[in-house]
Order: structure tokens, then sequence, then C-alpha cells
């Protein structure tokens, strides 16, 4: 059943031009701005809306995957209104919504639209916003998490047309209880961690944070591999509850790494992982390189039919493996997204004093994790160890 939250009574107070909704994770900052589009459309016909995000992997599994659940919910989903080339739905009465990814720039200078929602607008360029705004009539709704300042705070917030709002998981009643239950227990580690400190300020209050000090930055979205590049191998990272089992893919191109995430999910058993990595398009030609503390996995795994190989995990392995990934720049596909989160969140920790350490955060490291297990592992396949046994 849907609900009207709390979430949806404040963004509906915002009137100006552009209304800017600041907020923290599970906040409902899009389940909150989505219903209030399609009443929109619904009340008035010949109505055309645009909702952005900075890809089209995005858009599914965000803005997209929400407006059908909405639709759904309230009974007003008819699938012969969803043109599925175009990603656009047309009502009863003729307005449309459509999606379409920052990244094409025939959209971003193409046709006028009434209404603009840029989901997660920190991702995109002030350049998109500009290009969008001058074609949009009626309003424009953007939304974020305020990992840190960005064009909005320095370049709009401020204009006579600018409302602005800031909202939190305590206004969202439809809030899970799992992320309700994660955010406070953040709350309690922020009071002797820097680096949680940060996070409940950014994911749990919406306040202005400052992730200062992530472990990769030099690194690039592609929206797809190379034809040329080389499948050289893949990553493994096991979970089951809590976190998720990740499988993904490392191609090299012109000495260059690639990396496209094939597998991020939680529950699944070893006899699914095998399943999901073929039904994927894995190759068993290629070695899958895998977390070597679960043996059992690895052999259950090989049973199935996978080429797999427990990771080398020698001395300092995480500082080497983040050295090794740290040496070139880096690609990862527009359809990698929680691997683009991890690259995002994935930051240096620090002590209590807010000191920089020697090691990175134990979180937001899934993908990572498996593609860094090649990277320690590889050398002792071809015959050379990377570091001295303990």
């Amino acid at each position: 059943m849907f609900k009207r939250t709390t979430a949806i009574n404040k963004i509906l107070t915002l009137k100006k031009f552009v209304r800017g909704v600041q907020g923290g994770t599970s906040a409902g900052k899009t389940f909150g701005i989505l219903p209030i589009l399609i009443n929109k459309c619904t009340q008035q016909a010949l109505l055309e809306v645009s909702v952005v995000a900075e890809s089209i992997p995005h858009l599914k599994r965000g803005a997209m995957k929400d407006f059908k659940k909405i639709m759904t919910l309230t009974n007003r989903w008819f699938d012969e209104r969803w043109n599925a080339s175009d990603y656009k739905y047309t009502f009863g009465n003729g307005s449309q919504i459509e999606f379409f990814s920052a990244d094409n720039d025939a959209k971003l200078r193409g046709a006028r639209r009434d209404i603009l929602y840029m989901n997660e607008c920190n991702n995109m360029t002030f350049h998109s916003y500009t290009e969008l705004a001058s074609r949009t009539k009626q309003c424009i709704y953007l939304d974020w998490n305020p990992t840190n300042a960005f064009w909005f705070h320095t370049d709009l917030k401020d204009d006579s047309d600018v409302d602005f709002l800031t909202i939190n998981y305590l206004d969202n009643e439809s809030c899970p209880e799992s992320a309700k239950s994660f955010i406070e227990k953040a709350k309690i580690k922020s009071l002797t961690s820097e680096y949680w400190r940060n996070w409940y300020n950014v994911y749990g209050l919406g306040e202005i944070g400052s992730l200062q000090g992530v472990v990769f930055n030099d690194w690039q979205q592609v929206d797809m591999i190379p034809i040329e590049s080389k499948l050289v191998a893949y990553g493994c990272d096991f979970g089951y509850s809590n976190d998720p089992t990740t499988i993904t893919a490392i191609y090299q191109y012109n000495n260059l790494y690639y990396y496209d995430e094939l597998i991020y999910q939680t529950g699944l058993t070893n006899n699914e992982i095998a399943k999901l990595f073929k039904a994927k398009g894995g190759l068993n030609d290629v070695y899958i390189y895998a977390d070597s503390a679960e043996p059992k996995s690895i052999q259950e795994l090989k049973n199935f039919g996978l080429n797999i190989r427990p990771a080398e995990k020698g001395r300092d392995s995480i500082m080497f493996g983040i050295q090794r990934m740290q040496e070139n720049k880096f690609f990862v596909t527009s359809q990698s997204i929680n691997l683009i989160k991890e690259l995002r969140m994935y930051t240096w920790d620090t002590d209590r004093s807010g000191a920089k350490l020697n090691k990175p955060i134990d979180a937001y490291n899934h993908c990572i994790d498996g593609v860094r297990y090649y990277f320690t592992s590889k050398d002792k396949y071809s015959g050379k160890y990377y570091i001295d046994k303990i």
C-alpha cells in the first residue's frame, strides 16, 4: 500500500521555479517527488515531464523502477502505455513522463518540457543542469545526498527563484526497519568515529558532509567495454545475509583496466551463484579469484563447474591490492551501479581525532575486494609471489 509521508507533505510546500530537496538515505526523496509528478500528470492534460539521472542503468535501478512501483501501488499502471524503447509513459489525458540520462547530449539539447526532475543531481554536471533548465517551462525538482557541497550550493541555493528543503529518514514513515536500524547504529558509532560522524550527518540527518580521503579518485565511467579489450579475470567476494556476493569482470586494454559488475546480491547459495554467473554470460575459461577465507564455497563452486581459485592473502595484502589498482587510471561501466557507489564511498579510515590511518574503512568494499583479489593473486599463479609470506 502506498503511504503519503511527511517527506511528501514537505516537498509539496515548495513553490518556486527550482525546488531543491537535500536528504539522507531512506528519506523518501524519490518516493516523494515522483508521486507529486504523477499527480500533476493526471490532473493536467498534455503535460511533459522529464526525469533525468546520470546514466540509463541508474535510472533503471532507481527512478524508473520506483515510478513503476508507485504507479502499480496506486492502480495507475497500464503496460500498453509504457514505451520500453523510449522509456516514456503516456497517461490517458496525453501527459507524458520520459526518462533519459545526462550523458545523452542530444537529449540535453533536445525538446522543451514543462517539468524537470534531476535525480541525484550531484552526480551530474552544472552544464547538464543549465542545458536542461533553459528548456524547462514550469518548474524543476532536484534531489541529492549531501556528501559534499556542489553546484547547487555555490550557484543556485541563494537565488530568489529557488526553494530548498532538507529531509531525513525520520520524515519517511515508510522507511524499512532494516534501514532505520542501520542508521541508528551509525549514530552510535558516530560518537567515537570521524568517519561514522560524517556518514551519520550526511546519510542519517541529511546535512552537508565531506567524504574526504576517498581511496580511488583516478577512474571514469564508460558506457561499454572496448571491443578490443581482453577479459583477464573475475573477482569474487562472498556474502549472504547482510553483505552481498559480488562478481566483477576484469578487462584489460592498452595496459588499462576496465571493470564490469556482474553479480551483486545477498541471499545467494553457491548453487545460485553458479547459475547466475552462467546466466550473466560468465566464461568458464577465465579464472575467478575469490576470497580464500571460504574454501568450502570455492570447492562447491568448482563442483558446479566454475573455474575458481582462492585469492592470495599475504602480509599487507589489502594495501598491496589497493596500490596495484591505483597504479593507473581505470574505467567502470555505467551499469556497475554498486561498484560506482563503492568507489565514491570507500575512504581511508581515521582515528578518534580525525587523523587519517594507513588503512581503508571496512565498508563499501564488496566489489572492490573482489577486484583486489585478482591483483594480489595474479603474480602467484604466474609463478611469482607478490609478497613474502608471514
